[in-house]
């Protein structure tokens, strides 16, 4: 398969799960574009170990859990687009993005976890590959972002049913 087969067959998956790792859509084509011209430059050696979606899947785990290790990000809102944004009309929120900023809380390595288990159907040995850890530090980190999600999802206001992940909460 050649590189750009590659990319135009797998870059929209490729977002998707940096976007899922991310919460942010911008940054997750940011980290796609950065992996992949990194792929295309040792493309050979990617095919050759006969996986290039895991192999480039663990380089975007990779950059995502470096990211914050190489720049840090400080948001500064204008005092316009704050008095805008309050006189802005209610915005409505959906079961989904309550669920999406209770797992952007989560530490990263457990919402890697999160998102390699239940949306990339990953088994923990696999997420343990991709992450360069052992099994059972996998489901420690499941454990506990399972357990922080309960928490915070079992706080939200009567009608909100807690039920997500395959129905593991």
């Amino acid at each position: 398969m050649e590189f750009e087969e590659f990319a135009a067959s797998r870059s929209s998956a490729l977002l998707r799960y940096a976007t899922l790792l991310s919460g942010d859509r911008e940054e997750a084509r940011d980290i796609v574009q950065e992996v992949l011209a990194r792929a295309m430059l040792k493309w050979r050696r990617i095919i050759a170990g006969g996986e290039p979606y895991a192999y480039v899947r663990r380089m975007v785990t990779n950059e995502f859990l470096s990211l914050l290790r190489r720049r840090r990000r400080v948001a500064v809102v204008p005092l316009e687009e704050r008095d805008l944004d309050a006189l802005a009309a209610p915005v409505r929120h959906t079961a989904d993005d309550e669920l999406w900023q209770v797992i952007r809380s989560l530490p990263k390595q457990q919402r890697a976890v999160i998102v390699l288990r239940y949306y990339e159907g990953l088994s923990d040995l696999e997420i343990a590959e991709v992450l360069r850890c052992r099994p059972g530090t996998v489901r420690a980190y499941a454990s506990r972002a399972l357990a922080a999600l309960r928490i915070e999802l079992t706080e939200q206001p009567a009608g909100v049913t807690p039920v997500i992940l395959g129905g593991m909460l």
